[in-house]
């Protein structure tokens, strides 16, 4: 041959085909081959390829364990021709019942804990056998429920899928990843899903909502409760896709927190770890020890001291289900392998629906297998009847012929297998009492195919049948919820200032803008030593939890939490090295309160209005507007309102003229100019002769001290009636010598 004519016999392909051809099948083995677990029996193959080879090798639940080294070697060595570690680690997960809602592998040794899941021993120290549970899988095994396949070399066969007589799919749930999809299904409880299965064998139409009655949501095997609603758990199922939140329980003893299960799949040492790092970072200070208490009795104990007794425990839990992993979320994604092979994502009524489609079949296979049985074994007796009828001629005939079967066969109109079974007979077989046996089993049998043959010709015997089957099961292998299904509020972090001590702190104020903080709340301000040229503004008290504000001259307000400001061992820092304020302005007010605390807020041109400390907060260095200044006029230092509706203010003028209105005559605004407080006429306020010197707040029965220079008077409340007015007016004069106030106090 030339090679001109061997290179024309070369196939060509380009090589995007031939690379497109390549990934398919590659992605397409790995959906159906690997990745995703069949609906029929819930498993994945090495799954079902475990299960099975310890079935050959005869591990039953009643059997004594073997190594699993050699289930392993079994595995891929006959039907699974993949790594020994991965299949191991396969057969590990279905042996931790912290893994698997209900375990088909028994195992012996250390096959890994809770807190480590992958801290399993070398299979050439553990043993293993099946759990009774499994026989829910491998009972119906050899009855022809299943269809067979060669295994990778073609030297043996091994089932498709095996015969389950429960959905285990939703029983033990599955995790996996395939090229271009996944799936992630949680496990649930088995009465509960046997409750749904005979639902909607009696209602074929009844939809999620209805089955909800029955799977009120997953049932993890670590006992964690679910808070995901209702109405989320029901749109899952209705999709095939959403998620699940779980929640560790936890209880209180001895003012001490202790969490007794954990989420699923969470370990608990990673718990401990996650929580210590707070307290080391000082995140935590409300908690003093962190204790490890879980012991064979107690699989998970995790003790949790508070500093004392006033922490609030469920709002430090529900900062641990904020930030830790003793709250989590699970993806569901319900994509299997379907009864057409192709892999879909299923709702919960679909999984069910399906599954049972594969129950009835399979059924009808088990009773199809054994009728067929029962035919063969009653047309093999008919045959041995009429042997034991006509003993003495079949006798003769057999000593006799030198081909008795052939003669047998045309004398007494036998098939091939029934004279065999005669030729095959025993001498002890031809008693009398054989003949009694054989009319016995003949009833039995002929029984027995009259109640199959009802029962395969009848779907409303069929459903019954499952029912009862599903029932017994449900009696022999169920058990009660783990995971209680709560409503739960949505857990909250502690804020940074939650988290920060809330001591007595008292905050200092210079003329200039330097500002510090001292604890406690005992702190003469005025003994404070002050920079040259500088000296006291103002100062407030309050914890070191809050946020000091700070109003500058042109109205803007600033925040700064407290805790972050300089100690009062020195002389302070500068407020510009932490704030921006415009140039020419210079700090009026400061204020260290709670959020919803109500003040004064004004500008000497004679405005204002009640404001909350909440609105003031900026987290911009440059501030915020809050109190809008006409030109020329200054914010001034705000009020602390203690009770609007029961108190009073007093405006002064720098003209000496007052007036004393209602509080509550002021508007509550969240920022703006305000209304008037005391009527100032327009060229006075632009010319600054004339502008709001002094204004406070008090109580009705409170009496005022105005000091002028050297010189005080005392107004009682006689005499400040006489000042008494609307809002807006004009005021009246104080008394000659107290036209200029230098400052006032309120005597209570």
């Amino acid at each position: 041959m030339t090679l001109e004519q061997d290179v024309s016999n070369i196939e060509t392909q380009s090589l995007a085909e031939f690379t497109e051809s390549a990934y398919l099948n590659y992605a397409m083995y790995v959906i159906n081959d690997r990745a995703l677990p069949h609906i029929g029996d819930g498993l994945k193959p090495v799954q079902r390829r475990i299960t099975y080879a310890m079935s050959e090798l005869r591990l039953t639940a009643d059997a004594k364990y073997m190594k699993s080294a050699r289930t392993i070697g079994d595995v891929i060595g006959k039907y699974h021709p993949h790594g020994d570690s991965a299949s191991y680690e396969a057969m590990v997960l279905m042996a931790q019942s912290f893994t698997y809602r209900y375990p088909l592998v028994d195992g012996q040794g250390n096959w890994g804990s809770p807190d480590d899941p992958k801290s399993y021993a070398a299979m050439r120290y553990t043993e293993s056998k099946l759990t009774q549970y499994s026989k829910v899988l491998l009972s119906e095994l050899g009855q022809g429920t299943v269809d067979w396949i060669p295994n990778f070399d073609g030297t043996m066969e091994e089932p498709v899928v095996l015969p389950a007589r429960l959905p285990n799919l939703l029983l033990n749930g599955g995790t996996g990843i395939a090229v271009g999809m996944a799936t992630d299904i949680l496990p649930h409880n088995l009465n509960e899903i046997v409750s749904a299965c005979i639902h909607l064998l009696d209602s074929p139409k009844a939809t999620v909502a209805d089955l909800m009655t029955h799977v009120r949501g997953p049932d993890f095997p670590t006992g964690a409760e679910i808070i995901s609603s209702p109405e989320e758990i029901q749109q899952t199922y209705e999709t095939g896709r959403g998620s699940v939140r779980a929640r560790a329980v936890y209880s209180i003893e001895d003012g001490e927190v202790v969490v007794e299960a954990l989420p699923y799949q969470v370990s608990g040492t990673k718990i401990l770890e996650q929580i210590a790092g707070q307290m080391q970072a000082k995140k935590l200070p409300m908690v003093v020890d962190l204790r490890d208490e879980s012991d064979h009795e107690n699989p998970t104990r995790i003790v949790i001291v508070p500093k004392s007794n006033r922490v609030d425990l469920d709002a430090l839990m529900g900062h641990l289900f904020a930030s830790t992993d003793l709250e989590r979320t699970y993806r569901i994604n319900q994509n299997v392998i379907q009864l057409s092979g192709r892999p879909g994502v299923c709702s919960l009524k679909e999984l069910l629906s399906q599954w049972l489609t594969y129950r009835q079949t399979t059924v009808l296979r088990r009773l199809q297998f054994r009728l067929e049985k029962i035919l063969d074994r009653l047309h093999l007796l008919e045959g041995l009847m009429i042997a034991f009828l006509n003993i003495d001629e079949v006798i003769h005939i057999i000593r006799t012929e030198d081909k008795p079967k052939q003669v047998l066969i045309e004398r007494f109109a036998l098939s091939d297998r029934q004279a065999e079974a005669i030729l095959d007979l025993r001498l002890r077989q031809l008693a009398k009492l054989e003949e009694v046996k054989i009319r016995g089993e003949q009833d039995e049998l002929a029984t027995e195919r009259q109640s199959l043959e009802q029962i395969i010709g009848s779907k409303a015997r069929l459903r019954t049948l499952i029912k009862k089957e599903l029932l017994q099961d449900a009696e022999t292998y169920g058990d009660a919820r783990r995971s209680k299904i709560v409503v739960r509020q949505e857990a909250q972090a502690f804020s940074e200032r939650d988290l920060m001590s809330n001591d007595p702190i008292t905050v200092v104020l210079s003329e200039n803008g330097w500002v510090r903080a001292a604890k406690g709340h005992e702190v003469k301000v005025e003994e404070l030593s002050y920079r040259s040229g500088d000296q006291f503004l103002v100062a407030a008290l309050g914890k070191s939890n809050q946020t000091a504000v700070f109003i500058d001259s042109a109205g803007r307000s600033y925040a700064l939490a407290a805790h972050t400001l300089p100690s009062a061992r020195g002389q302070g820092e500068p407020l510009t090295g932490k704030l921006n304020p415009p140039a020419g302005s210079r700090f009026t007010g400061l204020i260290l309160d709670e959020p919803d605390q109500k003040y004064l807020i004004v500008s000497d041109a004679g405005y204002g209005f009640i404001g909350q400390v909440e609105d003031m907060i900026s987290k911009n260095k440059a501030g915020k507007s809050y109190l809008s200044v006409p030109n020329g006029a200054q914010a001034m230092a705000p009020s602390r309102v203690e009770a609007l509706d029961e108190q009073l203010i007093a405006a002064f003028t720098t003209e000496g003229r007052l007036l004393i209105f209602e509080a509550k005559e002021l508007p509550e605004l969240g920022r703006g100019k305000g209304n008037k407080l005391i009527n100032i006429p327009s060229a006075a306020l632009k010319s600054r002769a004339e502008f709001l010197g002094h204004v406070v707040i008090f109580s009705a029965s409170d009496a005022l001290t105005v000091y002028s220079g050297k010189r005080h008077i005392t107004l009682t409340l006689k005499e400040l009636t006489h000042y008494r007015g609307e809002r807006a007016r004009r005021g009246l004069k104080l008394p000659r010598g107290f036209q200029k106030v230098d400052r006032v106090e309120i005597k209570r």
